[in-house]
């Protein structure tokens, strides 16, 4: 039976004595066999129906200032309020949801790759031209927990901080810029031919 048994370089060995073992090749050979097939088909389970969300969740809120003459974009704050559960070390959970917030306005703003269509290489493959935020493109950022107590998703009623911290800033920044200049932005980075 196949619990009794594993598949190990080129062998089946019995898994309670495994001086019993038999090469798969062997076996082909004897049964003049050259392949092994199996048909199976599969459907997509249904949805199930789950009573409660165990996900870690934020809201993200931008303030930005755009300079009508160039165009410039100035993410003046920041502000995202997390629900992660119980936190049990609030400075390093703040830390990485302060560096996802970093990364999204950098995804918003800076980030883009160059392609060269003609020869299929990446242009700016260094941080000589791959641009990334420095000290004076942040400015005010907050970062708010949620007190919740969950006693649902594990009995620590802890969840995730990865990368909740990046979720919706682009978007939010976009919405500010909106808000700002009447116009809506959909491609990152958002860049001043986007704004025109």
């Amino acid at each position: 039976k196949p619990e009794k048994v594993k598949f190990e370089d080129g062998e089946i060995i019995l898994l309670s004595d495994s001086t019993k073992h038999v090469s798969i090749h062997d076996i082909f050979s004897k049964t003049n066999t050259d392949k092994i097939e199996e048909k199976s088909s599969a459907v997509p389970d249904k949805p199930k129906q789950k009573k409660y969300a165990l996900n870690t969740h934020s809201a993200v809120f931008a303030e930005v200032a755009v300079d009508e003459d160039l165009g410039t974009i100035i993410v003046r704050r920041v502000v995202s309020a997390v629900a992660a559960g119980r936190i049990l070390n609030p400075k390093t959970a703040r830390s990485q949801v302060l560096g996802g917030i970093v990364w999204g306005i950098s995804m918003a703003l800076q980030e883009q790759s160059v392609m060269d269509t003609n020869i299929g290489r990446y242009m700016n493959h260094n941080f000589a031209e791959y641009h990334i935020p420095v000290n004076k493109d942040i400015h005010d950022i907050e970062v708010i927990f949620v007190e919740e107590e969950d006693n649902i998703v594990n009995p620590l009623g802890v969840k995730g901080v990865g990368e909740i911290g990046v979720i919706g800033v682009a978007s939010a920044i976009a919405n500010a810029i909106f808000h700002a200049t009447g116009k809506r932005v959909k491609d990152f980075p958002i860049t001043l031919d986007k704004l025109l």
